[in-house]
């Protein structure tokens, strides 16, 4: 962890916010935000770890507003998710799966913080949930967007931010630089989705949270303007929409 934190103050990287996607892994989630005093958590339970599936799988299937609402109180916990619909890794009847993302926007909006969401090869279905349960209440973030320019601007009229990840500078990624273009600098941020979609120049490595940078640069390329007013508008935005996140100069 601490060649991970040197790193980040080499690149420039100030903070990270810690992405919780089961129940069962969110102590250590939690507890990284805990130690460090620039690292952040979010609490929810990601699409894909469908009930049954891993040790936490009983209380997952039946997972509450008030379990959520419980572990958003420490002030370190700065969003609800990752959560949503993801009908590309899933397939059946996934009811089970619109039932936990109402569950996660209605610990949101109990909690008045906002949502980290995930949507997979289910546009219709997400922006219809999130306009029934009144996501936009709270807003949050669409994270890692992959989907296109008109589900961007849907988004975006609901008071979400669009986060971009390591795809962005992929050289076949034409419909996502597209988008990118698109969406404005005060509503943008980037995400590593470590250990994921690591960027070029380090496709196929493991992702970690200095490597943002990279994405940083290729959305400051996609804008025609200068790196620093990404990184600016990025750090911006970030603690406009997590306002429980305050700055630090605690990097190393």
């Amino acid at each position: 962890m601490e060649n991970i934190r040197a790193e980040m103050a080499t690149q420039g990287v100030t903070h990270a916010l810690c992405v919780s996607v089961s129940l069962s892994g969110w102590e250590k989630v939690h507890n990284l935000a805990q130690n460090y005093d620039n690292f952040y958590a979010s609490v929810g339970v990601h699409p894909d770890h469908e009930p049954g599936a891993d040790a936490d799988a009983d209380t997952e299937q039946i997972l509450t507003v008030s379990e959520l609402v419980l572990r958003a109180q420490n002030p370190k916990v700065v969003a609800i998710g990752e959560t949503g619909l993801d009908y590309y890794r899933l397939c059946g009847d996934l009811e089970w799966q619109r039932d936990r993302f109402r569950t996660h926007i209605r610990a949101a909006r109990e909690t008045g913080l906002p949502l980290i969401i995930h949507t997979r090869e289910a546009a219709q279905d997400t922006l219809a949930i999130m306009r029934e349960e009144g996501a936009q209440q709270v807003g949050g973030v669409m994270h890692c967007f992959t989907e296109s320019a008109e589900m961007a601007e849907a988004a975006l009229r609901m008071n979400f931010y669009i986060s971009f990840s390591g795809i962005v500078t992929f050289k076949n990624a034409i419909a996502i630089k597209d988008v990118t273009r698109r969406v404005p600098l005060d509503r943008l941020l980037v995400e590593t989705d470590a250990p994921y979609l690591a960027p070029v120049p380090f496709r196929g490595k493991i992702n970690h949270p200095a490597l943002v940078r990279y994405v940083a640069e290729e959305v400051a390329r996609l804008h025609a303007v200068e790196f620093d007013a990404v990184a600016e508008a990025t750090t911006r935005n970030f603690f406009a929409l997590f306002r429980r996140a305050s700055y630090s100069n605690n990097i190393v």
